[in-house]
């Protein structure tokens, strides 16, 4: 009997043995083969898959060395930097091409119809799936699909909607009117100008103003999520660049050490908080003057109106949008307001035309909602900026079902990638200055500059376009309006033009201008 049952478990122990062997076979090799075999059957070219890395360390190589060096100041011409796996994939086999990362096909997609096709049929195209370290920074609603996400989108929404926006512009005039005043200190101590490295001040105003809208707390508060967010950031770039093997996380690794201890300390914080607004809520306080007290108030109601928890967020998905808040508000204004002000120190001419318009609408008092929304040339000039320096450089999505995408039929598994960068400096569809910063393109609006075509999408588009794009083009300008009253500003001799892609393209070495004080 004892025999018997030595062997059954030999036997069932071999079995799952085979099972996991053939499961892992078929992941490392014969999917990712048929997956090939799909996509050249149909005219998409690109190198041969190779054993579980792909392109994986040549795509590595080849931003490490496209980093290596600096550009040239004037040089606006970023694909072949921020992307330049891509543009090299795309010399070497046409637009119709596609690359491995590691046993998953990416065939990047260029065609405006296409693209728009993608954005638009977001339960068909969904986003990649994020590896458990990659998930440490943050999940909410940018990487929840289908019913989760219109749930947490519907419970979002009363937090962004315009009037609300409209609410908290005194905060934002507050955080715009700190840094100001802090850059007015420096230029005083040096008589009329002083050169100043914009770039944490930008980071600090941005991370700022999220921290007042979102939790009603000023950035000395806030500062201990942003501080470690952004060391976050920096380790998850790092896991994105290599292989992800199933398990890896649950190695005691220095980096797998310090990432999981970063995420108890930002969960604890914001728990905190939160702790703290619910006690109060329910001690009758009313508090919706900021993103986390509406977020609440919204949540409660939705659970209140069906009776049942399940149509609300539970507190660690409240967590999870508190810190997707924090990272994603902060890092794109931050880096939306540094390549706008690198740009116009570039181009002083139109940094004229933009404070002329700033003075004639505002003159030296405080900028308004409705004078905001009537700077069409700041707007201008803060729309091609997005164009050159669009905050993420590829937008990813990933293939859940057999779909006939454009006059491909691809099958589920497959990735895709929508070169944000690549489009928005196409000289086919922008014409030969594409690579030049051309405001004008915008004077009649976004779509008459793109003609109705998907070919500007740096917030994304469709039913999934960023829930914070009205809230960050009014700090935008807020911020762009109030250092116009102030200062004019050119490049210091020592700014050295190196954007780099660290979750969002940011400036490697920093921005330090010259300040002059008008």
């Amino acid at each position: 009997m004892e025999i018997a049952a030595y062997f059954l478990v030999l036997f069932l122990l071999a079995i799952t043995f085979v099972i996991y062997a053939w499961r892992l076979l078929d992941w490392a090799w014969f999917m990712p083969r048929k997956l090939e075999k799909c996509l050249r059957q149909q005219g998409l070219k690109g190198n041969s898959y190779k054993l579980i890395f792909g392109d994986i360390k040549e795509l590595s190589k080849s931003i490490e060395d496209a980093e290596s060096k600096p550009l040239n100041v004037s040089d606006d011409d970023l694909p072949p930097r921020i992307l330049p796996y891509l543009v090299q994939t795309i010399k070497k086999y046409g637009k119709n091409c596609f690359i491995w990362i590691g046993p998953k096909p990416l065939v990047i997609v260029g065609d405006p119809e296409v693209i728009k096709d993608v954005f638009n049929k977001h339960a068909l195209y969904q986003k990649p799936k994020s590896t458990p370290l990659t998930r440490l920074l943050a999940q909410g609603i940018v990487s929840y699909e289908e019913d989760k996400w219109a749930k947490h989108r519907k419970i979002l929404n009363p937090a962004f909607h315009m009037e609300k926006i409209k609410d908290m512009l005194q905060v934002v005039h507050l955080s715009c009117s700190e840094m100001v005043s802090q850059w007015e200190e420096a230029v005083s101590m040096k008589e009329s100008s002083i050169e100043l490295d914009i770039w944490p001040y930008l980071q600090r105003l941005t991370s700022d103003v999220i921290s007042r809208t979102a939790f009603g707390s000023n950035y000395e508060e806030g500062q201990k999520i942003f501080e470690l967010q952004k060391e976050q950031a920096e380790h998850v770039i790092e896991v994105s660049r290599t292989l992800y093997i199933p398990g890896w996380r649950f190695l005691p690794t220095k980096r797998n050490r310090r990432m999981k201890e970063i995420e108890r300390e930002v969960q604890a914080t914001i728990r905190g908080i939160i702790d703290k607004r619910v006690k109060g809520m329910k001690a009758g306080e009313v508090n919706t003057d900021d993103l986390l007290g509406i977020l609440l108030e919204s949540n409660f109601k939705e659970i209140e109106q069906h009776g049942n928890k399940d149509f609300g967020m539970t507190i660690k998905e409240v967590i999870e949008e508190c810190k997707l808040f924090y990272f994603a508000g902060q890092e794109t204004t931050s880096v939306w307001l540094v390549w706008t002000m690198i740009l116009l120190s570039r181009h002083p001419d139109w940094q004229v035309r933009a404070r002329e318009e700033v003075l004639q609408v505002f003159g030296d008092g405080k900028p308004g909602f409705d004078g905001l929304n009537r700077l069409k040339v700041v707007t201008m000039i803060l729309h091609e900026s997005l164009r050159l320096y669009p905050p993420v450089g590829a937008l990813g999505r990933r293939i859940t079902t057999k779909t006939k995408l454009g006059e491909l039929n691809l099958p589920a598994g497959v990735m895709l990638s929508l070169p944000t960068i690549l489009v928005h400096h196409d000289k086919e569809i922008w014409g030969e200055d594409a690579t030049e910063f051309q405001p004008e393109r915008f004077s009649e609006g976004i779509s008459k500059a793109t003609k109705g075509q998907m070919t500007f999408f740096p917030f994304g588009a469709g039913p999934r376009i960023c829930i914070g794009l009205n809230f960050a083009m009014i700090e935008a300008k807020m911020a762009m309006a109030m250092i116009l009253q102030r200062f004019a500003f050119e490049l210091s001799p020592s700014y050295t033009h190196a954007p780099q892609s660290v979750i969002t393209m940011q400036p490697k070495y920093g921005a330090p201008l010259v300040l002059h004080r008008l």
